[in-house]
């Protein structure tokens, strides 16, 4: 499951979709992940995103567990893991 991945690689991800969308046009991101539960309009520009520059992206349920796989005591609507 894509939590597991978001906690071993702490030290190498991006939190939240302005830093990830930053990340990415960088060529910084080997994955996104965005919680289901997160505001739409903020998930499907790192969704449309992921998709034009084929990174492989991942959609988990919570945003609540996302943040906590990361490590902070808030909800996360995106998560993107560096290369």
């Amino acid at each position: 499951m894509s939590y597991e991945k978001v906690a071993q690689a702490k030290s190498d991800i991006v939190i939240g979709t302005k830093q990830t969308l930053k990340a990415m046009k960088s060529g910084e991101v080997s994955e996104v992940i965005t919680a289901g539960d997160a505001d739409q309009s903020m998930t499907m520009k790192v969704a449309k995103l992921a998709k034009q520059l084929n990174i492989p992206h991942t959609i988990v349920p919570s945003k609540k567990e996302l943040g906590e796989a990361c490590g902070i005591d808030v909800g996360a609507a995106t998560v993107a893991i560096k290369q």
